[in-house]
């Protein structure tokens, strides 16, 4: 009887037991095999560097998660322009954007050190500051805005395509240039006694071709891509900014992800910035074609010298912002 009780028991525990482990087992399995929908955007077209190093960030993730990471890739405007794209991903209605870097700083000050002139020696530089420890630190409060930052890619270094010749800062006195409306950039300009005039980008083809302004500043790539060098015969390699392009997530979405994941994206989006300023070199050779072949007269070595003398009464002009920190610029030029 004692012997037949023991068997009742043990039968009993099997009964209770086998389903509870294989729920165990389905479980684990389960959480291991989600599959996580992600929308990513950027506003320009697909044959743009900044879209094409988003759609690589997604392809590489992708490929890395073993298809737990799915992506929808949304591009050309079709959810707004890089202001409207950010404040999507803050709200979480946009889980990835890879954006202008300076686009940034209308709501988050710290980033607009990497908008001062004549900061980087080269694109080079800027790729170890800004996907190193400089990069994370500048970039480490954004989950106070519901971001997280991932990576920052290359947009180029601003040169200027005029109607005028330009050789040292005094050939651009006078002259009128269609800029982005950002302080530092404007501070830039006005100091070399130049005249910035505000226009978007979407009529900037026609402002130069009739004369509104006379000049833009802008990379060989985006020169040619928005067809400025069919209506500017004189491009001027002055290097005095460079562009960052930065890839965010919405915070409440990375975190729910589980870690490894959240690895794979920040690597994946490393990986892809990294990329574009590959890319970025091989687009700019080929602007330089294109423009030559127009008859662009391209000077390679201007005064640029000349366009520094005014740069410390620029930085003073800003000193006083709270974003303004001089061992940490310091820390950025001694970067090798």
């Amino acid at each position: 009887m004692k012997s037949y009780g023991k068997l009742v028991v043990i039968s009993l525990c099997l009964v209770f037991a086998i389903p509870l482990l294989a729920g165990c087992g389905s479980t684990k399995a389960t959480s291991d095999n989600k599959v996580y929908n992600l929308t990513a955007y950027n506003p320009m077209p697909p044959s743009s560097i900044p879209t094409q190093a988003l759609i690589k960030l997604t392809e590489i993730a992708e490929k890395n998660s073993n298809g737990r990471l799915k992506f929808t890739v949304k591009h050309s405007g079709q959810l707004g322009a890089d202001r409207e794209a950010l404040e999507s991903v803050k709200m979480g209605t946009i889980d990835i954007a890879m954006s202008g870097t300076g686009m940034y700083s209308s709501f988050y000050d710290k980033v607009k050190i990497f908008d001062l002139p004549f900061l980087f020696a080269d694109t080079k530089q800027a790729q170890k500051v800004v996907n190193g420890p400089i990069g994370e630190l500048v970039f480490k409060d954004l989950n106070k805005q519901g971001l997280v930052y991932l990576a920052t890619g290359d947009n180029g270094m601003r040169q200027v395509s005029s109607i005028r010749k330009i050789q040292t800062v005094d050939d651009v006195k006078g002259l009128k240039i269609r800029l982005p409306e950002m302080p530092t950039y404007l501070a830039v300009w006005k100091s070399w006694g130049a005249i910035p005039v505000p226009i978007p980008v979407s009529e900037l083809y026609m402002s130069l071709k009739t004369g509104v302004v006379e000049a833009q500043d802008n990379a060989p790539y985006h020169t040619v891509a928005t067809k400025c060098y069919e209506v500017q015969p004189n491009y001027t390699m002055i290097d005095y900014m460079w562009m960052g392009l930065t890839a965010t997530m919405n915070e409440k979405k990375f975190n729910s992800l589980p870690p490894d994941l959240q690895k794979i994206i920040k690597d994946a989006a490393i990986e892809a910035c990294n990329w574009s300023f590959e890319a970025i070199d091989k687009d700019n050779e080929a602007a330089f074609k294109t423009m030559k072949d127009a008859k662009v007269t391209v000077n390679m070595t201007p005064d640029r010298e000349s366009f520094k003398k005014n740069l410390p009464a620029i930085y003073e002009q800003f000193s006083k912002e709270a974003w303004f920190d001089q061992k940490l610029i310091d820390n950025i030029r001694n970067t090798k």
